[in-house]
């Protein structure tokens, strides 16, 4: 983490740094370490009522055109409306102005997707065997934070998450500037 901050500190402008990593590997938990403004490709999800559970994790499903517009107009110090998607949902609940900041983090599953890699000065890569990130699945839903079923959260997990992020996985990682591997269990 340090490393990324001071290649971040070393840049004199407004710094966006990407985060992704598969579902459970830690992206979020890094992406508030390095800064409090923190957009999540989360809140470009679509609404899950009107996707497809095999679509609702595709790159092609999100809003990723917006992320990156959006990206810009924080990274040029303006603030910004971004979409607020909600968890107990699984929709899109409105919008939600932020402020820009000197440093910018984008974590998510997409966050290095062409689209959006195209604002992002510093591309981090997290990574994180299946069993943990497992693990972490299991004690996120047990805490109550996405409201499924643990039989849904397997299912889901296995089935969708998982082998949806590693179609595009290495991608994402040949463009990565770090490589954070994130192999604890908490």
């Amino acid at each position: 983490m340090a490393t990324i901050l001071a290649a971040a500190r070393a840049r004199e402008s407004r710094v966006v740094i990407g985060v992704t990593g598969a579902v459970a590997a830690g992206k979020s938990t890094l992406a508030r370490k390095l800064s409090p403004l923190v957009v999540s490709t989360d809140h470009y999800l679509p609404d899950y009522d009107l996707t497809p559970e095999p679509l609702r994790d595709v790159p092609e499903s999100s809003d990723l055109p917006r992320l990156a517009r959006d990206l810009a107009s924080l990274a040029s110090g303006a603030s910004t409306l971004i979409p607020r998607w909600s968890f107990d949902s699984h929709s899109r609940v409105g919008e939600q102005r932020i402020e820009s900041a000197h440093l910018i983090v984008c974590e998510g599953l997409h966050a290095l997707h062409a689209i959006p890699r195209a604002y992002i000065d510093i591309a981090v890569f997290v990574q994180s065997a299946q069993a943990v990130r497992w693990q972490r699945a299991q004690a996120r839903e047990l805490a109550g934070e996405r409201g499924w079923s643990m039989e849904y959260v397997e299912h889901f997990f296995h089935t969708v998450a998982d082998p949806t992020f590693a179609r595009v996985a290495e991608r994402y990682r040949a463009t990565a500037d770090f490589i954070v591997v994130n192999d604890d269990s908490e």
